[in-house]
């Protein structure tokens, strides 16, 4: 059987958009009545509790509530619909070039799998997406309590997919350790660079272009 490939999501399959994500804090921060760059600072520093505890709604509540700020119920769902819109958004601008792989790879017969240190609106949009369909399994962070580069979550994905790890292939750019803690389980490792270099220390097979992909699983 060809072997599962297990995609991390920001950065490789779709790009991590950090710029427009701060804007949208700054915008949410105007929302709940709090300075826009100390709602992005506070984001950047509290990313494990976000991707592994809270909610979209318990994030804008707890980290205005930390800055001073004492928003209305309807003023974080309102903030929360924003932030939403935002996870929506990026899940959608998915290259079709990237839908082709991932098509290419299933019907050569490669269960796919996908791994995200994500928040909750993440995978709250996740189903709605064009990529969901194309994947066997998916595990968020926000939905296990644990995040990369933790074995544990590179396990569940390969649990879920009814395989050991060592039988499986993780495609990542790298960001979060992700890279070493697949290798850890006994993944073989594929570090993307197509979106961002974000391991550049790792040494191993590279791709430029997740189109590259296919190929080289034939040599792995």
């Amino acid at each position: 059987m060809p072997r599962p490939v297990i995609f991390d999501l920001f950065h490789t399959l779709v790009d991590g958009a950090n710029s427009e994500r701060d804007r949208v804090v700054g915008e949410m921060a105007i929302m709940v009545g709090v300075v826009p760059e100390a709602l992005v600072a506070a984001y950047h520093a509290t990313w494990r509790d976000r991707m592994t505890e809270w909610d979209v709604a318990d994030t804008v509540r707890i980290l205005a509530g930390r800055l001073g700020g004492a928003p209305t119920e309807e003023q974080v769902a309102r903030a929360a619909a924003h932030r939403r819109e935002l996870a929506a958004r990026l899940l959608d601008s998915v290259a079709p070039e990237t839908l082709a792989v991932l098509d290419a790879l299933r019907a050569d017969g490669h269960p796919l799998g996908l791994i995200s240190n994500a928040t909750a609106e993440t995978a709250e949009a996740w189903p709605s997406s064009g990529l969901a369909r194309r994947f066997d399994v998916a595990v968020f962070s926000c939905e296990v309590g644990l995040a990369k580069p933790d074995p544990a979550i590179y396990r569940a994905a390969a649990e879920r997919l009814g395989v050991a790890p060592s039988d499986c292939v993780f495609v990542g750019d790298g960001a979060d350790g992700e890279l070493a803690g697949a290798a850890t389980v006994g993944m073989a490792v594929v570090r993307t660079i197509e979106h961002n270099d974000s391991d550049p220390a790792w040494d191993g097979r590279a791709l430029a272009t997740l189109g590259e992909l296919p190929a080289l699983l034939h040599r792995i």
